[in-house]
């Protein structure tokens, strides 16, 4: 799909999206409760489709209602320990590394045969960390860097040692699987933990489903065994500043204060930084309740440390690529093994838009100016490198156009239609795929 954007955002208010990262974990603990579980979430992306018809195959039955979310009948305690355990549960992750990096893990625990299908490059993201442990504690897994993988075994409780700046998700994965076994267990973080708001995310979500974990020192994490998940009955997956951030941002560099709604402003989320962001760059912040209104200011360079904000560095950089001065952005290497290399995608889409963007081993330094003069481009089939290209428009003199702009189906549907009906854009859809 292309999308030729001849208006860019013109102002209004959207509101946010069900947020991905906490629907993932909220339909994970769901699926291993001790009963069903509704888990209200008013939008579906392709990864969520990824976890939800993964849990599906594990045993669990997960069905969306009516666009409020899904109702999910668990995994039963017969499953796990005797039909499940006994045949091969077929997996297919997408793209989602947050589906196989979450799920890996629980299947071992609960003793499953199972092969994991992975699309695009997903088979080459980095999994060594998690699956050395893995096989340390019992597991037996196929060669890494391929598709399918196969885990087979019965992963077993005790001490796990994880590096902290790899991928929080290694660490999630384990605190969801580790309860259910029958010995104690600890998890120790060799390092800065960076991404850590992701990880307290998964403690929020397990503390909802009554699953202790104490973190006895800093990046120490003890997990008791034999505990079980008991529904709340129903949960919800708040709105997600991640992709908050990019129509917040469309706010500080557009045409028109753009107010977000739906927003919890005490949320765990570390994408929430988007906020203090945009103010240090000199927009206009108005924070009311449950929502967000931005409004374009004088944008001033700024220092970026992005280590526990990496989702945000595409949309920082599209916004210091339109202010004064220079912008670094740094201890975000982490990017370059995403659905792209972030650093690169984000750098090739900007420049060629006009902007003056150089990378760094671990980020990128942004030169910014006036305008930018638009152009065409291509997602690289990463969903925020979309994004980001459809929301710098707001700063460019001539048309933008996104090749390949179906990416942002992986986390956000509907973007290209809020950036139409809502927020007064005008983009034209363009069906047949050519080279941009």
């Amino acid at each position: 799909m292309i999308i030729r954007i001849t208006k860019p955002i013109q102002g209004g208010t959207v509101r946010a999206i069900a947020s991905k990262s906490e629907a993932h974990r909220l339909l994970i603990c769901a699926a291993l409760a001790d009963s069903d579980t509704f888990v209200a979430c008013t939008e579906i992306s392709e990864d969520i489709n990824a976890t939800a018809r993964c849990l599906e195959a594990m045993g669990a039955a997960v069905q969306y209602e009516r666009c409020d979310g899904f109702s999910v009948n668990p995994i039963s305690h017969k499953g796990r320990k005797t039909s499940q355990s006994s045949q091969n549960c077929v997996l297919d992750c997408g793209e989602s590394g947050s589906t196989l990096r979450f799920l890996l893990p629980i299947c071992g625990a609960l003793g499953y045969q199972t092969t994991f299908y992975m699309g695009g490059k997903l088979p080459k993201r980095p999994l060594s960390a998690l699956y050395n442990e893995m096989v340390a504690h019992g597991c037996t897994l196929s060669e890494q860097g391929q598709s399918p993988l196969t885990c087979e075994g019965q992963l077993k409780s005790g001490s796990y040692d994880l590096p902290g700046n790899v991928s929080s998700q290694f660490i999630s994965g384990l605190l969801f699987a580790l309860p259910i076994l029958k010995g104690d267990s600890i998890i120790r973080v060799r390092g800065i933990l960076e991404s850590r708001p992701y990880v307290d995310m998964t403690l929020d979500a397990l503390k909802s489903f009554s699953i202790a974990v104490t973190e006895v020192e800093e990046g120490v994490f003890h997990i008791s065994g034999g505990q079980e998940y008991r529904s709340p009955s129903t949960v919800r997956a708040k709105g997600d500043w991640s992709n908050a951030a990019f129509w917040l941002s469309a706010g500080a560099i557009g045409h028109g204060e753009v107010t977000c709604t739906g927003l919890d402003l005490q949320s765990r989320q570390g994408d929430r930084a988007i906020i203090g962001l945009l103010e240090s760059f000199g927009a206009r912040v108005t924070i009311e309740r449950d929502s967000v209104t931005v409004a374009p200011g004088e944008l001033r360079g700024i220092d970026i440390d992005a280590g526990n904000t990496p989702d945000l560095v595409p949309i920082l950089a599209a916004v210091a690529s339109i202010s004064e001065g220079i912008t670094v952005i740094r201890n975000a290497e982490r990017l370059r093994i995403k659905e792209s290399d972030r650093l690169h995608t984000v750098a090739t889409s900007l420049t060629s838009l006009g902007a003056d963007v150089t990378e760094t081993e671990d980020g990128l330094v942004i030169n910014g100016k006036k305008t930018l003069a638009g152009g065409k481009t291509q997602s690289f089939g990463d969903h925020r490198i979309a994004m980001t290209a459809a929301v710098i428009s707001a700063a460019c003199t001539g048309p933008v156009i996104i090749n390949n702009a179906e990416a942002v189906n992986k986390s956000y549907p509907t973007f290209f239609n809020d950036f139409k009906d809502i927020l007064g854009g005008v983009c034209d859809i363009q069906l047949r795929p050519t080279k941009a």
